[in-house]
């Protein structure tokens, strides 16, 4: 039996878990800072095991849905709301309101992320 994976929020109020500290497991070193979160640590760890699960099957909702044994609109709901959360994650971030971070805004900020990988 594999051991819960430890989440991304606080186990008493639910808020999203700051990093604040980084070791080097070869030489020990440690830094202590606050470590802005990526914008995929802060969805819900069975978001991002979603996430994994889409890039692995190249986007192939049909293969999800056979490999969780769900339907395919089940898949599709799932990955609406991670899209719908996400949206948030980037408004909450970036400091930008919904409505002025539109379609366009959203497209031309995935592509500056996938510029920047």
């Amino acid at each position: 039996m594999s051991p819960e994976p430890i989440t991304n929020h606080c186990p008493y109020c639910q808020q999203a878990m700051q990093v604040s500290r980084m070791t080097c497991p070869s030489c020990e070193i440690s830094v202590e800072a606050d470590f802005p979160a990526p914008r995929l640590a802060r969805l819900p760890v069975e978001h991002q095991r979603f996430i994994e699960m889409f890039v692995l099957s190249s986007g192939n909702l049909k293969a999800i849905a056979e490999q969780a044994g769900v339907s395919y609109p089940t898949v599709r709901s799932r990955l609406d709301k991670i899209i719908d959360s996400l949206r948030q994650v980037i408004v909450e971030t970036s400091g930008e309101s919904d409505e002025v971070f539109g379609d366009r805004e959203r497209t031309e900020a995935a592509a500056r992320l996938i510029k920047a990988i």
